[in-house]
């Protein structure tokens, strides 16, 4: 008997042993984080863009190889669904944001709630307006649509009518690719018509055949993104026009149609390499090195 209790005895003080260390592990009884505290959220604009899958899964990967725990959820462009998905991702407990905005204004109330909580906040292709970041990383968008709006002019020639495809309104991409295609267009060239189609493709076509009813006389049309330039393609076969479409972004799609030769331009961004690298500069900032405030990603022409 006495034996049985000594065997108990030594079984509880083990027990409350094991206890105890694991009290110590978790920092003094605090909720230990997932992955280690290494748990990063990514809220995108949209998975229904080829362009901003691919941001995505270049996250994805990324993560994966450096062993963080991501969590992407998708705004579906809907500037109110992405401040609620980032108030869900604050009360996960994430060290840092990764933030696509819908509406680079809008998304600024939600960015200051997660600064408060101590989240270090990171923007990819899209700025921030109104709070304050760690790092933005971004293709220069400026610069890739005064590129594009050159080689529309030359393909069309100086005088010539021109349309634009806005992307969508508040989204610091289409606010910066209308920025750098009026630089040159409207000196060189006759903007006869600039529309949103919301970086969408089937609003593209629709838009365009608008403007086809409008003004036939067009001879060129810069898409901010390739998604309605493509959109803007059918509408223009549908007509039976010979028209220059010039895109941006490069996705699979767009490269085809350049290949085809029924898109004229786009410029390629590197959405798979701007996933990897924000994963790496929140890596970086959860090591408690500092990082830069800027993380430009080359832009280039892609023509036939």
């Amino acid at each position: 008997m006495k034996k049985i209790k000594k065997v108990v005895s030594l079984a509880m003080v083990m027990a409350l042993g094991v206890s105890a260390l694991v009290g110590c592990g978790a920092g003094g009884g605090e909720k230990k984080e997932a992955g280690g505290g290494q748990a990063v959220g990514f809220s995108v604009s949209t998975l229904n863009n080829p362009f901003f899958v691919t941001l995505s899964d270049g996250a994805k990967a990324a993560a994966k190889e450096k062993g963080i725990e991501l969590t992407v959820v998708d705004a579906g462009d809907d500037s109110a669904k992405q401040i609620s998905d980032i108030e869900d991702l604050i009360s996960k407990n994430i060290k840092v944001l990764i933030v696509n905005p819908v509406d680079s204004d809008a998304v600024a109330s939600a960015v200051e709630s997660a600064t408060k909580k101590g989240i270090k906040v990171i923007a990819v292709d899209r700025a921030v307006n109104g709070a304050e970041v760690e790092c933005q990383i971004a293709s220069d968008n400026v610069a890739g649509a005064r590129m594009a709006a050159e080689y529309l002019k030359e393909l069309v020639g100086s005088g010539a009518k021109v349309a634009e495809l806005e992307g969508v309104p508040g989204a610091s991409a289409a606010i910066d690719r209308g920025q750098g295609f009026h630089e040159v267009a409207d000196k060189d060239l006759d903007v006869v018509s600039s529309q949103t189609a919301n970086f969408n493709r089937a609003e593209g076509l629709s838009v365009m055949e608008n403007i086809l009813q409008a003004d036939g006389d067009i001879k060129g049309v810069f898409a901010h993104n390739d998604e309605m330039a493509l959109g803007a393609i059918e509408a223009i076969a549908s007509a039976g026009k010979d028209i220059v479409v010039v895109g941006f972004d490069a996705t699979d799609d767009a490269k085809k149609a350049v290949e085809d030769g029924t898109l004229a331009a786009t410029v390629a961004q590197q959405p798979e390499l701007m996933g990897k690298t924000a994963i790496e500069t929140a890596v970086t900032i959860m090591e408690g090195k500092t990082v830069e405030k800027s993380i430009p990603v080359e832009v280039t022409l892609v023509k036939k």
